[in-house]
């Protein structure tokens, strides 16, 4: 009885490490986590998207609530979501590449220093952080940066009350985040970067902006599209920005975002069906925008 327990035994073990099946052991688990945490989940909302969803009961209403979408109050949510999105790509893909070239170079003194003080923000809570920039930008002549306008004599600003200023929070807020983080793609990115061609560069007479021009931009092109993509689809899936300054709403929804929509039809007016629906568009918003951004870089030719 042994034998045949520890022959099964083996022949289990060896099954398992055979070549054919040892590649799907090993990703085995990242396979049920996609199909638990996130195919289930998405299948779920889908059908969700199609459903009235009331207490213990749910009724199948076919396209209604698709119908539903089209109203002012997505369109705004969306247009929020967008301008966002223009202006944190902007931003957390240009500045971190500069940044991270002159943290790479050799003539910079503490270095390690630079890039574990940059990488800090993204350790901090954003609802911590969200706190202290409400202070910081508070509307009273008191807070900190009405004081420094008062310093060059302009008039206090009602921050989380105009459109422009508003974004213009949730946008700091995002950059002062993430801005760490990028750098060090950027930083790993330029390792791999052949001296060789500097030196070839400095050879035929380039000055530093050719050489970075092009040298190091051509060398980051992976990390450019992976942290544009990241970035993109960050910005889209954006809340936490829209709500530590607006809580439940914001004035004329100017702080309004897709997702921030999603929670206030779906949890607090208990329409998760519509909820459902509004997900829905928006990841395939996101799949559109992210196909067009990796066509644009170029991203599905082959390399020669």
């Amino acid at each position: 009885m042994a034998n045949k327990k520890t022959f099964s035994l083996k022949g289990i073990l060896h099954f398992l490490n055979s070549r054919k099946v040892a590649p799907y052991v090993f990703v085995s688990p990242f396979i049920v986590s996609f199909l638990v945490l996130y195919l289930y989940p998405m299948i779920q909302a889908i059908v969700m998207s199609f459903q009235q969803v009331l207490p213990g009961q749910t009724t199948f209403i076919g396209t209604h609530n698709y119908q539903r979408i089209l109203n002012p109050t997505f369109f705004q949510a969306l247009g929020n979501t967008a301008t966002y999105v223009f202006f944190t790509v902007i931003i957390l893909v240009m500045i971190p590449i500069v940044l991270s070239v002159f943290l790479n170079s050799k003539s910079l003194y503490f270095k390690n220093f630079f890039r574990a003080s940059l990488f800090i923000p993204a350790l901090t809570s954003v609802i911590v952080a969200g706190i202290i920039f409400r202070m910081m930008f508070g509307e009273s002549e008191n807070s900190f940066v009405n004081e420094l306008l008062g310093l060059v004599g302009m008039e206090p600003v009602q921050w989380r009350y105009g459109a422009g200023t508003g974004m213009f929070l949730m946008v700091l807020l995002a950059s002062w985040r993430w801005i760490g983080v990028n750098i060090l793609y950027f930083l790993a990115g330029l390792q791999n970067v052949s001296e060789e061609l500097y030196e070839a560069a400095d050879i035929d007479g380039a000055s530093a902006w050719q050489k970075f021009l092009f040298v190091t931009m051509p060398a980051l092109k992976p990390v450019i599209i992976f942290v544009a993509t990241i970035t993109i689809i960050n910005g889209f899936r954006m809340f936490e920005e829209s709500f530590v300054f607006w809580e439940n709403s914001s004035p004329g929804n100017i702080g309004l975002t897709i997702v921030g929509y999603i929670y206030r039809e779906g949890i607090q007016q208990n329409d998760m069906g519509f909820g459902a629906a509004i997900g829905v568009v928006l990841m395939l918003i996101i799949f559109v925008v992210s196909m067009l951004q990796l066509k644009f870089f170029g991203a599905f030719k082959k390399e020669d």
